[in-house]
């Protein structure tokens, strides 16, 4: 990092960042654990309904992904986020309110609308302060907070289960989203020439440093011809793809993990947090050696393709060797979170500011879609067929067409500008 940029960045923005997405990320997935422990008997959803009712947040991300972020690029990402907090903090609460499922149809839709600008504004408010040596670990810091909450958020929803119930699990982790709300505004700011806490000179060497990049990207006039740019598009469809994997793992695991004989929802929930430890270890380790080396293409397939390895070999392996299987189930839930830093670096490195923000929403929203298919038809899956061997094929399917579609999509540039739209260059 060059010695001018102000350290201070990092510990000032990235762990608000960390915290504020961390709670997005449990009032998302915690659903999983109300799922298993009492929610669908109370309300009497069937088990088709309950995986409708799991897709249901990401067909409301989907939709709203892209006028988010333009708000946020053209407006206030603090302003846009601060609003979410409070919002999806009040739904989160609410689910362990209701009575019925039509509410939660509604909720569950309605969660998914107002957190779906949270991931592209935070991604286009870091590509503000950090620049493309920093950018990748900045990232990661910021999805940390999808693991690092799985992790002790399964701990801690097994607990709060068994305690008080899946009505009180919601509101008691609802709740810190809205008085974390105004920390956030009090605490960032959105550009570094607003930053009290920042000299002129660092200020200033930030911004230079962020407009020197912008020079070595070509001007892209405006979202239609970023959109329709073949990487855009490539990329789009490979985080479709990575997501079907993802989120199908994050939604049914504690499913999977309580059918295992002799298991309890205490033991869910530790048993549900271990992949999510060595996700960590895997994020922070791409991450690093993807800025120090600029190379974001190596740091991501090859982590797609151990994770589909590993889910075919779970699927090989059955449910008569539980332990075994749980291990390769662990390898491939790290596997499939290690790129992400790296992965949501190329973007604002090929395309210019402008346009940079509605491009990483475009990708996350069909990252939403595929996520909504994977959450969808791995609870299908499992249920029409009794057991989980099929939906682990599915799983691997995806993660492996996901690594193959990275491998066409990013390529080394020739130069540093970026060509025109349709010509698929980026950094190897």
């Amino acid at each position: 990092m060059n010695a001018t940029l102000a350290k201070s960045r990092w510990y000032r923005l990235l762990p608000i960042a960390f915290i504020t997405y961390s709670l997005a990320y449990l009032d998302r997935a915690n659903y999983g654990f109300g799922a298993a422990s009492g929610l669908a008997a109370d309300l009497k959803i069937t088990p088709t309904m309950s995986s409708l009712l799991g897709a249901l947040f990401f067909l409301g991300y989907f939709f709203f992904q892209v006028p988010g972020a333009v708000y946020a690029e053209k407006k206030s990402a603090k302003k846009l986020i601060f609003w979410s907090l409070i919002l999806w903090g009040g739904l989160a609460t609410a689910t362990g309110l209701i009575s019925n499922v039509y509410a939660l149809i509604v909720i569950r839709f309605m969660l998914g609308v107002v957190e779906s600008a949270v991931m592209p504004a935070m991604l286009l408010f870091l590509s503000r302060w950090f620049t493309k040596a920093e950018r990748s670990q900045a990232n990661t810091f910021l999805i940390l907070g999808n693991p690092a909450t799985i992790l002790w958020m399964s701990v801690l929803s097994g607990y709060l289960v068994q305690a008080v119930g899946w009505r009180w699990m919601f509101i008691i982790e609802g709740l810190p989203a809205i008085i974390w709300a105004f920390f956030w505004w009090r605490l960032v700011d959105d550009k570094p020439q607003d930053a009290t806490w920042l000299t002129d000179a660092e200020k200033q060497a930030v911004t230079d440093q962020l407009q020197q990049e912008q020079q070595g990207i070509k001007p892209v006039k405006n979202y239609g011809e970023a959109f329709k740019s073949r990487v855009v598009i490539l990329l789009s469809l490979q985080y479709a793809l990575w997501s079907i994997g993802v989120y199908g793992f994050v939604m049914w695991l504690p499913t999977i993990l309580n059918a295992a004989p002799n298991m309890n929802i205490v033991k869910t929930g530790w048993l549900s947090s271990v992949p999510y430890l060595l996700a960590i270890i895997g994020m922070l380790s791409a991450s690093y050696f993807s800025d120090k080396t600029q190379n974001r293409k190596a740091f991501v397939w090859p982590f797609l393709l151990l994770g589909a390895i590993a889910f075919y070999a779970s699927y090989l392996i059955g449910v008569n060797q539980f332990w075994l299987s749980f291990v390769l189930l662990i390898i491939a839930g790290g596997a499939m979170y290690a790129p992400y830093g790296p992965f949501f670096a190329i973007i604002p490195e090929i395309l210019p500011k402008n346009v940079a923000g509605g491009a990483m929403a475009l990708i996350n929203s069909f990252g939403a879609l595929g996520s909504f298919l994977g959450t969808l038809l791995v609870g299908y899956l499992n249920g029409t067929t009794g057991g989980f061997g099929a939906s682990y094929l599915f799983m691997a399917g995806s993660l492996l067409l996901s690594a193959i579609i990275t491998l066409i999509a990013v390529k080394k540039p020739a130069a540093t500008s970026m060509p025109e739209p349709g010509t698929p260059i980026l950094q190897e």
